[in-house]
């Protein structure tokens, strides 16, 4: 092929892929690597970090199993095997303990965070699934059964209080300052408002017109409670003092994850249909700035702030594709 030929080829192929997806560069989120998980199969759900040791931990929801990955070399370094569905989980750097919220036996199991030894576990029933951390008071926060949320002492390994709700409780946040806890009840259309220091609901909102809210999440400073509903897809930004919606925008399919980006002021939500959507958050609102690919029923991400990734746990695909963690570097 002639040399001139070939240039004319190559810039052709460089346009066509400009035009739809723009400059690598300009895209707000680059893979930078992908980390496989062997011998994982089925749906793989939520994931937390131990900042201290650089370790990322993956339920794998189908593989009854949990994975620590070692994020400087980028392979997995200990798989604790034998649980049985894990959704939830929170590493406490305080105790440093593991905490796994097991779906299918309603367990909560706690391991010591430097050998991954088992540390106890309490038994909440059924359906044991989000699990969050109250800084406050370093107890531990699972939503778990027809609708409850439990309140444990991971020191004591101690049940102290159930807080009940309408329904089974998927995404919630935590508002450290206000004392108050936002829940995600799908199939009871509402958000739940719950007041920590009396353990009861104090408030039910509802958004007209949208069903399924699953994704949750609220930035640093608690000004904002970013709400993500599966029917219809949108994102939806909710005052956490009022439960004023303060506006929607639409957003990709079978979204699982939210979180906020508070250096560059723009959301990530992780979905199902196979691609993170990114939207910017400014003065005049909310603005859906680029849909990056990543793999089919890629569903669960984590944003963490303090290593500037987002990790997105793309399962085993139909066709021999691999489970894997797709690490994306957000652009400055």
């Amino acid at each position: 092929m002639p040399a001139s030929l070939g240039r004319v080829i190559a810039l052709s192929l460089l346009l066509g892929m400009m035009s739809i997806g723009g400059h690598a560069a300009d895209r707000p989120l680059v893979l930078e690597r992908t980390i496989p998980l062997d011998g994982v199969e089925g749906r793989i759900d939520h994931m937390a970090v131990d900042l201290a040791r650089k370790r990322l931990f993956v339920a794998e929801f189908g593989n009854d199993t949990v994975d620590a990955v070692d994020l400087d070399t980028g392979k997995v370094a200990h798989r604790l095997a034998g649980l049985d569905e894990p959704q939830g989980l929170a590493y406490l750097p305080g105790s440093d303990l593991l905490v796994v919220a097991n779906g299918g036996d309603g367990s909560v199991r706690m391991f010591h965070g430097e050998d991954l030894a088992p540390a106890g576990s309490i038994a909440l029933g059924d359906d044991a699934d989000n699990v969050r951390v109250d800084p406050n008071t370093g107890r531990v926060l699972v939503g778990y059964g027809d609708g409850a949320l439990a309140i444990l002492d991971p020191v004591s390994r101690a049940r102290i209080a159930d807080v009940q709700l309408a329904a089974h409780p998927e995404s919630f946040q935590l508002d450290p300052q206000a004392g108050r806890v936002f829940v995600n009840l799908p199939d009871a259309r509402q958000i739940a408002v719950i007041d920590l220091a009396s353990r009861r609901q104090v408030a039910s909102w509802k958004v007209p017109g949208l069903r399924s809210n699953f994704p949750m999440g609220l930035d640093e400073q608690a000004t904002a409670l970013t709400v993500v509903y599966r029917d219809p897809s949108q994102l939806v930004l909710i005052n956490p003092k009022t439960g004023a919606v303060i506006q929607g925008v639409e957003t990709c399919g079978d979204a699982d994850d939210v979180f906020f980006d508070a250096k560059r002021q723009q959301a990530y939500v992780s979905c199902g249909s196979g691609v993170v959507d990114v939207v910017r958050k400014d003065a005049a609102g909310l603005h859906p700035i680029d849909r990056i690919e990543t793999s089919s029923g890629a569903r669960t991400s984590l944003f963490v702030p303090e290593l500037d990734r987002l990790f997105v746990a793309a399962r085993a695909g139909w066709l021999g594709s691999k489970a894997s963690i797709l690490v994306f570097r957000p652009v400055s």
